[in-house]
């Protein structure tokens, strides 16, 4: 238990800086304003949220920074599945994995023996879960679930082509897991005479 104290106060005062800046290339710079920390033992509770929660929350916000970037800029009631899908487009420059083209001489191979200039791009499963993320936050943020844009047709169908195409180009099965059933238990029926 004193470990945990111990980590949580660690994290409170990354919490309250007076101001952060994220910067996600040099054209674009976000500026997150956050409470000072001579009023933040009022503004801020004392518990420490997820590291989901924060990654939503972090999530949401770089959203909404990217829809006020927009041009011209959005509001979140005139957001479509269209603008979602921009907006994965977008983080595809920011992406860590290597995705053979079709041309490239090493396309379904999950290990390659040497270097190739295919692109990177984001993972099929982290654009998966950032788009849940955000989904979830959308309705968090009093957004109807009927008009939920992450929940859009087009865009699991995106996701959909990403995860078939990123399978095939690396080699790699993406295959729901099976959920694990409990046993079945015995059931003690009684003979009928």
């Amino acid at each position: 238990m004193e470990n945990f104290q111990s980590f949580s106060m660690n994290i409170v005062p990354q919490l309250q800086e007076t101001n952060s800046i994220i910067t996600t290339n040099p054209n674009t710079t976000i500026f997150t304003p956050t409470s000072s920390s001579t009023s933040s033992s009022s503004t801020f509770p004392a518990t420490t949220l997820s590291r989901y929660e924060n990654q939503k929350r972090r999530d949401w916000n770089t959203f909404g920074q990217y829809l006020r970037n927009h041009r011209p800029p959005l509001t979140l009631s005139r957001c479509s599945g269209a603008h979602v899908l921009e907006f994965l487009k977008y983080l595809d420059q920011f992406g860590k994995t290597k995705v053979h083209t079709q041309l490239c001489p090493f396309f379904g191979h999950p290990n390659p023996p040497a270097p190739c200039p295919c692109p990177l791009r984001q993972a099929w499963g982290s654009l998966d879960a950032l788009v849940g993320r955000l989904r979830a936050a959308f309705e968090e943020n009093g957004g109807m679930p009927e008009t939920n844009p992450f929940g859009a047709r087009a865009v699991r169908l995106y996701l959909r082509e990403v995860r078939d195409f990123q399978a095939r180009a690396r080699g790699i099965s993406y295959e729901k897991k099976k959920r694990k059933r409990p046993p079945p238990q015995p059931s003690s029926q009684t003979p009928v005479s």
